[in-house]
């Protein structure tokens, strides 16, 4: 079960742009993410290469901070915003809840649910 403080950090590393270091730092060997109801991505070097390609991608990605941050036990749900640049110069937004499982001090299972009719409409920046 994480401390409050673990999660915080993690957190952090997001809001900071370390993605990929994120998934390094926080997430287990054998960790799972789960786009909506798509088959998970498993293994915990097959999810940073998977973010590092994503990432390589597109312009910039802006993480704002968490509006909601909640710690159950090993249950974290985190409710976020992003807004990436693409390298055509339109931004666009995804908001997302991350359900998280965590073994001990790091991410086992992470779930993300949004909208897909909206995930990544485009804004006036």
């Amino acid at each position: 079960m994480p401390d409050r403080k673990r999660v915080a950090a993690f957190v952090d590393a997001v809001v900071n742009g370390d993605h990929a270091d994120a998934i390094r730092d926080f997430y287990h060997v054998e960790a799972s993410m789960q786009e909506n109801d798509a088959e998970p991505r498993k293994g915990r070097d097959a999810l940073i290469k998977h973010e590092r390609a994503a990432l390589a991608r597109v312009q910039s990605i802006y993480t704002h901070p968490p509006s909601k941050v909640l710690v159950d036990g090993d249950s974290v749900v985190i409710v976020w915003r992003f807004d990436m640049t693409d390298r055509e110069g339109i931004t666009r937004r995804l908001d997302e809840v991350t359900l998280q499982t965590w073994q001990g001090d790091r991410i086992l299972i992470e779930r993300f649910v949004y909208d897909s009719a909206t995930a990544w409409r485009p804004i006036k920046t």
